[in-house]
């Protein structure tokens, strides 16, 4: 529904004491309130279901569709700039 009505969106897999998770997950938080267009979405990995569905295989990764294509990928990536950089050019 949010990609049909024309919203960016992103995904991001996480894990129970995943540090690194935790991290990501703090900084698209807040980049959920400061971008209009986007609509974020988190998953355990342990959901096979979904990680097979998006081709997950770690936590921490980062998915990032546009137009029902996926657009962006990276795994581990916890810097702010960097995922900041990675939405406005998906935008």
């Amino acid at each position: 529904k949010a990609q049909s009505d024309g919203k960016v969106v992103v995904v991001s897999s996480w894990l129970k004491y995943c540090s690194s998770c935790a991290s990501q997950m703090k900084v698209l938080n807040k980049a959920k309130n400061e971008f209009d267009n986007i609509e974020y979405f988190t998953f355990d990995i342990k959901n096979k279901e979904i990680a097979d569905l998006l081709n997950v295989q770690y936590q921490t990764t980062l998915l990032i569709f546009k137009d029902n294509k996926e657009v962006y990928r990276s795994i581990g990536e916890t810097s702010r700039d960097l995922i900041y950089e990675a939405i406005k050019t998906s935008i």
